[in-house]
């Protein structure tokens, strides 16, 4: 069956089709199936929806994923087939069900799930099965290689790298990766979006330069530099890993082999050799002691398998690291580091200790003297030079960073001292007001835990784009008391 495009320049984030409804009753299409949208030899698979009025019985509309891959024009035809119900589906019942999947099985669910043939509904449900079902390092081996066989690799030597499993509110990597750089260390750092935390990587240096980018650029960008922060959903490193992520976001879950899998998948991917991997654990972050622990060991099992070195860092952590917590606050307290204006409370102090293990992890510091060498590296200015050279090679600039344009002041309603800040209520907190799709929203905090309060001190400033989520915002601080005064 052959359709007129109609584009509305609308982008899904997936490949959507709109079919009108009259045609999809015809046809017997419903709502979710997937049909295979064809145009010459350029073909894509698109989750049906169905509209009646914006368009005639035989146009299609379509997200501009599906136009991206196709190449194709509005008004131009394409040719249109209902597809056939992926065999993962009963993979994903399979593993739902507590059994155990071989590797072309996984291999089989990623291929589906990078070529957009599974709904997001079944992706979440493979992210279920993984989270109620245990899976023993030969299988979360099975599921990294399956992911890492979807998409494309990184061709670059020597290449080191580190990762954080997350959790905690505070941008250490863009501090990192300059000081680390620029002791001659070859770190293309690819991130994810914000998965359980206000901000990622990608969303903090969003807000002062490009980080999608092409393998080709990404290799040259690194060349140039000796690093860079993109992100990796832009780069098809793992495609499939980028879509179960944005499905966890709205879950607000991160199954344990799945994120074992997803940080080993893209260290494979840009040919890592040496890997520290930061484990932040405490009463409100994603683990406790006695998960990470068990996270490390699990970690370094893997590492011996794919024959990549690993060092892991297990760290105490009841609060956020710095005062910003959104993209635009935490790359403001990055910018401050950088240029010793600030340590930002526990940035500056964490950002040196897990660069100095990396310097030696790859030898470029004598064993007990890397943070010597990086603290070093971090007054010198070199690391601030190195960091508006990466950013400059990423198309971007320093500027004002700008904040939200509606903010309220909470003051403290007695005297006091920080027992407790809530590092899940924090997270959540921030994504009411907006984060990190609105990059300007977010909390400063001004005050850290333990830290002595008299009436009507200021304890935290709220940023958000608009009054609602504004006021939203500060009923949920008045319900749920994110920061406890004892």
């Amino acid at each position: 069956m052959k359709l007129k495009l109609k584009n509305l320049n609308w982008s899904a984030g997936r490949p959507v089709a709109i079919l009108h409804e009259k045609l999809a009753d015809n046809k017997s299409i419903n709502v979710n199936d997937r049909i295979i949208i064809k145009k010459g030899r350029k073909s894509i698979v698109a989750v049906v929806d169905t509209a009646a009025g914006l368009f005639k019985k035989n146009e299609i509309i379509v997200s501009t994923e599906v136009l991206k891959t196709l190449k194709a024009k509005k008004k131009e035809l394409v040719e249109i087939e209902l597809a056939l119900k992926p065999e993962s589906i009963s993979l994903i019942y399979k593993k739902l069900e507590g059994n155990r999947l071989k590797r072309k099985e996984y291999e089989e669910i990623m291929r589906d799930i990078a070529n957009n043939s599974l709904t997001e509904t079944e992706i979440a449900f493979f992210v279920s099965a993984v989270y109620n079902n245990s899976m023993d390092i030969k299988e979360t081996a099975d599921l990294t290689r399956a992911l890492v066989n979807t998409g494309q690799n990184l061709k670059l030597k020597n290449v080191v790298d580190k990762h954080s499993i997350g959790g905690i509110p505070g941008r250490l990597t863009p501090i990192i990766i300059p000081i680390c750089a620029s002791a001659g260390l070859i770190m293309p750092k690819t991130s994810s979006r914000a998965i359980t935390t206000p901000a990622g990587t990608a969303d903090a240096i969003e807000c002062l330069a490009r980080v999608d980018f092409s393998i080709p650029e990404v290799e040259k960008i690194t060349r140039q530099t000796g690093a860079c922060m993109v992100w990796g959903g832009s780069l098809n490193l793992a495609p499939a890993d980028d879509k179960i992520i944005r499905v966890e976001r709205v879950l607000n879950l991160d199954p344990e082999a799945q994120l074992l899998a997803s940080i080993m998948a893209k260290k494979i991917s840009v040919n890592a050799k040496h890997v520290l991997i930061d484990i932040p654990y405490g009463e409100n972050a994603k683990v406790n002691k006695s998960q990470a622990k068990s996270l490390a060991k699990k970690f370094k099992k893997l590492g011996k398998i794919f024959k990549i070195k690993i060092k892991c860092i297990l760290t105490k952590v009841n609060e956020p690291l710095g005062n910003g917590i959104g993209p635009s606050l935490e790359i403001k307290d990055v910018l401050k580091v950088l240029r010793r204006e600030d340590s930002c409370h526990l940035l500056e102090k964490n950002a040196l200790i897990i660069s100095g293990k990396i310097l030696e992890l790859t030898k470029k510091a004598r064993r007990g003297t890397g943070i010597k060498l990086a603290r070093e590296i971090l007054e010198s200015g070199k690391a601030f030079k190195k960091f508006i050279e990466i950013i400059k090679a990423q198309k971007g600039k320093l500027k004002k960073i700008q904040l939200a344009k509606f903010s309220k002041t909470i003051r403290a309603s007695r005297n006091g001292r920080i027992k407790e800040i809530n590092i899940k209520k924090i997270n959540q907190l921030a994504k009411i007001l907006g984060c990190p799709v609105d990059k300007a929203a977010g909390i400063y905090l001004y005050k850290h835990l333990n830290d002595k309060i008299k009436k009507g001190d200021s304890l935290l400033t709220l940023y958000s784009e608009s009054k609602e989520e504004l006021s939203h915002g500060l009923n949920f601080y008045k319900k749920l008391k994110p920061i406890d005064l004892g």
